[in-house]
């Protein structure tokens, strides 16, 4: 994906407001180089960042004339306005090593033996990974083939299928579960009980 970025020569909190009034975000670029301060059009960039491309993919930025590779590293929103406040992208060559969360794609879930036959529910139990990589072999997402599961399979980070270089990032757990199949449950319809006859009084009329 491509976008433009402009040169941003006035900082300080003054002149960040004055750029969001005037539907600009002030951002950073920074790595191989000297930090850029720079400002995009605000609307753009917000409707960008509603596509997982643009948080997993490397970026071209367009800035004085100039494309770069860059990769984004920061968003900071409004805490309930749909405004983006600041960003942070990293430059990137085919030599950089990154560590970045991609999202995971599930397919084939309805195919498999434990949803088809078995009628199971598949529980996601994470929906992205964070990874390690050379920054030109970034993937956008990691596909996860559930086709072949089974009732009671439970499918780790080491069952993945992953692209030549890439590495996951598990902070010290040895091999995490990623989706688990969980059996249906069945529904126990309670017999209700028969009414108790009512009880006789103690000082009921005998019959004559």
């Amino acid at each position: 994906m491509k976008f433009v970025a402009y040169e941003r020569t006035v900082q300080g909190t003054g002149a960040s407001r004055r750029l969001r009034r005037a539907d600009k975000v002030p951002g950073i670029v920074y790595g191989a180089g000297e930090p850029k301060q720079i400002e995009l059009d605000h609307n753009a960039l917000f409707f960008a960042l509603k596509k997982e491309a643009f948080h997993a993919s490397i970026l071209d930025m367009e800035l004085a004339g100039k494309v770069e590779k860059v990769l984004l590293r920061d968003v900071q929103m409004h805490p309930f306005k749909p405004l983006v406040l600041h960003v942070d992208f990293q430059r990137v060559d085919p030599k950089t090593r990154i560590q970045k969360k991609v999202p995971l794609h599930f397919i084939n879930e309805e195919n498999s033996p434990a949803v088809k036959t078995d009628k199971c529910l598949v529980n996601k139990i994470v929906t992205e990974l964070e990874i390690q990589c050379l920054a030109q072999a970034l993937p956008e997402f990691l596909e996860v083939d559930l086709g072949e599961l089974v009732k009671g399979q439970t499918l780790h980070v080491n069952d993945l299928k992953l692209p030549k270089g890439t590495k996951v990032v598990t902070h010290g757990k040895p091999n995490p579960a990623v989706v688990s199949v969980v059996e249906p449950v069945e529904e126990v319809v309670a017999t209700p009980a028969p009414a108790a006859a009512p009880a006789k009084g103690k000082d009921a009329k005998k019959k004559k």
